[in-house]
């Protein structure tokens, strides 16, 4: 799904932009100075975020520019959180698989983004919930955790002893299998390329309404990875586990799970918003961040 711009470009009003700089970064600090410079020709900054206090909740911006790499680009969805604005990322990390633009592609384009030549695209989220004692055989015993949004995956972990866990997934609360793993994960379009993909799952469109469902060296050779539509309801309950398992949302510990615990996952209210760049396609960046496409033959004359 592709959104329109949320700032009267047409009539020549520019955007109120947040800068979210990951300072720790050698290169960040060193490029701060010129590509504010750059922003600020075309653009409003209220804020230049070098500390994660910018509140989204309470203060208002049009456009966020995250400067870093694709961990930038995640925390940066996490805190928004309900109050999801167009982003656009400098890859001035490693990868840059999400953030893919280079600091010196920034200045040509940016005139035209602020004047929004350019679709903003918009990629499904999850909503994931810890919900204690699901397997409780009376509602006393079930209480459900804070929700966070996640953009790459959900999903269940094991740490210590590093024993095999068995994972009930319920999807519409109907029982979809059992399974013997290390964790499984639950990835949108946009985390298809991250643990899914290491884990042998599929890689997605990022702007398919769908997920997919990876177990994490599985004990049966016949548990493949899924694809799902995205609006559906995924509860993944822990038959047998251990003192370590951890629900899991972008690399980050939502909280323990004990056995009878579930991992509660739904399709988020929002969409994260990321603005297309020409020349960014997602084929070009498997090429050039993945060397996907191997050797091919160049035929000779």
């Amino acid at each position: 799904m592709t959104t329109q711009y949320p700032w009267n470009s047409a009539a020549g009003a520019k955007p109120r932009v947040v800068v979210l700089a990951s300072v720790n970064r050698a290169r960040v600090r060193t490029e701060l100075g010129r590509i504010e410079r750059i922003l600020a020709k075309s653009a409003d900054i209220v804020a230049i975020d070098e500390d994660e206090s910018f509140d989204f909740q309470k203060e208002k911006a049009d456009l966020a520019v995250v400067l870093g790499g694709d961990g930038s680009i995640l925390s940066a969805a996490r805190r928004m959180c309900l109050q999801q604005i167009p982003v656009i990322g400098v890859n001035l990390g490693r990868l840059g698989f999400l953030a893919a633009l280079g600091e010196n592609e920034l200045e040509a384009i940016w005139p035209e983004v602020c004047m929004g030549c350019y679709p903003i695209d918009e990629h499904a989220m999850l909503q994931c919930t810890i919900v204690r004692g699901w397997g409780a055989s009376s509602e006393s015993g079930v209480s459900e955790s804070g929700y966070q949004l996640a953009l790459n995956e959900a999903s269940i972990m094991g740490g210590p002893p590093f024993s095999m866990l068995q994972i009930d997934l319920y999807v519409d609360d109907e029982l979809a299998s059992t399974y013997s793993c290390d964790g499984l994960i639950i990835s949108t379009p946009v985390g298809s390329t991250a643990h899914n993909l290491s884990a042998g799952g599929p890689i997605l469109h990022r702007r398919l309404e769908a997920v997919v469902i990876s177990p994490i060296s599985p004990h049966t050779l016949t548990m493949r990875p899924v694809v799902d539509r995205a609006d559906r309801k995924f509860e993944m309950v822990i038959r047998q586990g251990h003192e370590s398992v951890a629900a899991v949302f972008d690399g980050r510990v939502l909280g323990p799970l004990r056995e009878g615990d579930c991992y509660r996952i739904t399709r988020a209210p929002v969409s994260f918003q990321m603005i297309s760049v020409p020349g960014k396609g997602e084929y070009k960046t498997l090429r050039d961040k993945l060397g996907w496409g191997g050797n091919p033959r160049v035929n000779k004359r």
